[in-house]
């Protein structure tokens, strides 16, 4: 009897692992995607990059699934026709203070063989790459790509159609539950549904489905907005590709960038600031639900205690645009404030969050019996979703089947 498989999702993890399941006949499988379109929310408002893996601790699920994860995208992209721009990334210290950070993720990306990395100390050759960046040393990622997310979603869609899968949009998972060896299944037009194995890909809701189950209601969902300014069409000649700062290890954000994306528009950004609903894409959307929750979760005090700096630094930039743009300027001195014209878009990250206020950086996966919960899929879920399908379908289907 053929497997019946349900996926809660469809993002571009949910929609991988369901092509990756009908293209190897592992079982008749079903995806709930609440929204009428795929990559709705995360998958479709990030940035568009294909990170090659320069900041993950060697060794981590991270590190190892973005390095088999960029290659099976690059190849999917190139194989259905998708943009795939290897536009390269130029991570930038400003000054020396910089350089002791930066020399560990030049440590750090060799460990994890990112692709024919160089570090760059002759401001010169910085200037060769970027010629309006300012800087004293550099690592050079010439392989970090930029592509569609929501393209790629869509056409790994038609894949699980062509192999028999069902996709189902407006369908939100309301109810769960074990029943012996199946599992029942109710979406919010009503209808209920029995499968032999689900797997949970519920991004920004993946706490909440975990609990349909009776899961450990840690790790949370805390939701971070990031938000994105685009750069003036007359300007974009500012940046060549991508600039990234040197991260700052008591942080878990890059912090602002630039980024030139697929169809050659140039964005800055994004900052992270708390946001006010799991789907908060401005200051206007408001759930005192999902706030609330946040609030009374027991790890609240310590985070905030521990970053509450960050957050106050985040808002005002996202608030005044002069602080935005300063931060912005670091890097390119030439740019100015007319340059940053508009607020283009937004995205809210799921950051996971333990009870103690730690804020989960790798992988996390649950398991409810037949029930798979991916609890955290942060950055470079996108550019690792094949690879992440293969690690669940290796180490969770068919370790149980």
């Amino acid at each position: 009897m053929t497997e019946r498989i349900g996926i809660i999702g469809g993002g571009i993890v949910g929609i991988a692992l369901a092509r990756a399941l009908a293209q190897r006949g592992l079982g008749d499988v079903t995806v709930f995607e609440k929204e009428d379109r795929l990559a709705a929310h995360q998958t479709g408002h990030n940035s568009g990059v294909v990170h090659a893996g320069l900041y993950y601790q060697p060794g981590s699920l991270k590190a190892e699934l973005c390095a088999a994860g960029r290659i099976a995208m690059r190849d999917f992209c190139l194989e259905r026709g998708l943009p795939y721009r290897e536009v390269g990334k130029l991570v930038v210290a400003v000054d020396e203070s910089e350089l002791p950070a930066l020399a560990e993720i030049e440590r750090r990306s060799r460990q994890n063989g990112v692709p024919d990395l160089a570090r760059i100390d002759d401001v010169g050759q910085l200037r060769d790459i970027e010629p309006h960046v300012a800087g004293v040393a550099a690592v050079h990622s010439p392989h970090t790509a930029a592509v569609d997310y929501a393209a790629i979603t869509e056409a790994m869609a038609e894949d699980v159609r062509t192999a028999g899968g069902s996709i189902l949009l407006g369908h939100e998972v309301v109810a769960m539950a074990l029943d012996g060896a199946t599992v029942r299944v109710r979406t919010s037009p009503g209808s209920e549904h029995v499968f032999d194995r689900v797997i949970a890909c519920a991004g920004l809701h993946s706490d909440v489905v975990a609990r349909l189950v009776g899961a450990d209601a840690s790790p949370k969902i805390l939701p971070f907005r990031g938000e994105y300014w685009s750069l003036d069409a007359a300007r974009t000649d500012l940046v060549r590709g991508m600039i990234y700062p040197v991260p700052d290890p008591r942080f878990p954000f890059l912090g602002v960038h630039f980024t030139r994306g697929a169809y050659d528009d140039v964005h800055v950004g994004p900052n992270a600031v708390p946001a006010l609903a799991r789907e908060g894409y401005g200051w206007l959307r408001i759930s005192a639900k999902d706030t609330w929750e946040s609030l009374r979760w027991p790890g609240a005090g310590a985070l905030a205690k521990q970053h509450w700096r960050m957050g106050i630094d985040e808002i005002s930039g996202s608030l005044i645009k002069s602080l935005y743009f300063r931060k912005a300027r670091r890097f390119i001195p030439e740019l100015r404030m007319s340059d940053l014209a508009a607020k283009t878009a937004a995205g809210v990250r799921a950051q996971a969050w333990g009870r103690d206020g730690s804020l989960l950086d790798d992988f996390a996966v649950d398991q409810v019996g037949p029930v798979t919960l991916l609890r955290n899929a942060p950055s470079p879920a996108a550019t690792s979703s094949m690879a992440i399908a293969d690690y669940v379908i290796e180490h969770y289907v068919y370790a149980q089947a």
